[in-house]
């Protein structure tokens, strides 16, 4: 059985069963809808269960480095050779979008035109009101209110707020020179929020909010969405269509531990801030069978997870990554004596 659990802002999945096998996670919000359906999935099919804390990217890294999960999530990839100083590999899990959502009132889910630089300045302090010209200038007839601005953004370390940082310092040289890319910045203004459910409650509880948040959280609280720019100039709305185009030109075999990021990619369908969530494992499993069980886990949802991911609207992954992945299992998880866990 599966109970969500609110702690504050944070939510954690949590699969109870006398089984000793059960598999620890913790990390990134970005892709818990999908963990808690495939994990719903997979304690039928198998009897084995899963506990993940939706506590974010960077809590989810210290988590396992600290060896008090059996596998941590990153919407980061992290670099080669953090990786090797710290014992750990990673793979590529699931990959989804990042969305700005709004709450304007009179302005209808996706009517509202958003682009890069724009995003970057109303971030930044620079545009205040919800009819200022940058604003206005991009959504010719739709009446916007003469409102603040209220932006949200996450309190936490997190692999979704990489994501939109990384894109906008791609888009806003002001955006990279003030503040970067990484999944803890200085804000210039704004609240806080814990967890893509912290910011999703934040612009649903704040009149003339902005907040940025995964595709699957604007969906199933009902949030306001708009449109973006990509880099070809398109205006679009976010669904797995769009995902999926960012995402194929990926290069993975070029990038070593599998550390793509699809923000800002080019083609006329692909949607601007698109990501890969990731799995943190040891290469050197202390207690092996549950290294296996969590290796299990991920192979059966390759397999048998695309359904319940178009659902949602993320994007699996290529047949060809997924080789890939099994690949990197074998050569690189294992036991204490040095045998391969899968």
């Amino acid at each position: 059985m599966i109970k969500k659990i609110l702690a504050g802002a944070a939510a954690a999945l949590v699969m109870t069963t006398s089984f000793a096998a059960d598999i620890t996670g913790a990390g990134a919000t970005f892709p818990y809808p999908i963990y808690a359906k495939w994990a719903e999935s997979y304690k039928a099919a198998t009897g084995t269960g899963l506990n993940y804390q939706s506590v974010g990217s960077g809590a989810g890294i210290k988590q396992i480095k600290a060896k008090t999960v059996d596998f941590g999530a990153s919407d980061m990839p992290l670099k080669p050779e953090d990786l090797n100083s710290d014992g750990l590999m990673q793979f590529p899990a699931i990959m989804g979008g990042v969305v700005t959502v709004v709450n304007v009132e009179g302005v209808a889910p996706g009517q509202l035109k958003l682009t890069g630089p724009v995003i970057a300045d109303i971030y930044l302090g620079k545009i205040a009101k919800w009819n200022a010209a940058e604003i206005a200038a991009l959504n010719p007839g739709v009446k916007l209110p003469d409102a603040d601005i209220t932006v949200v953004h996450r309190a936490d370390s997190s692999g979704t707020s990489f994501l939109f940082t990384d894109y906008l310092s791609k888009v806003s040289p002001d955006w990279k020179s003030k503040v970067g890319a990484g999944t803890a910045v200085k804000w210039a203004v704004g609240v806080g929020g814990k967890g893509n459910e912290g910011v999703a409650a934040n612009v649903q509880r704040i009149k003339g909010a902005i907040g940025y948040v995964e595709w699957a959280y604007a969906k199933k609280n009902k949030l306001s969405h708009t449109q973006m720019k990509n880099k070809d100039g398109q205006f679009l709305q976010p669904d797995d269509e769009h995902f999926k185009a960012a995402a194929a030109n990926a290069e993975w075999t070029k990038a070593p531990g599998f550390g793509v990021v699809l923000t800002d990619q080019a083609g006329k369908q692909s949607w601007p801030i698109t990501g890969v969530s990731y799995i943190l494992m040891h290469k050197s499993q202390a207690n092996a069978a549950k290294g296996a069980e969590v290796v299990k886990f991920f192979d059966w949802a390759f397999k048998n997870g695309a359904p319940a991911a178009a659902e949602l609207d993320y994007v699996p992954l290529p047949a060809s990554v997924v080789k890939q992945v099994q690949a990197s299992w074998k050569s690189g998880l294992k036991d204490g004596s040095g045998k391969a866990i899968y």
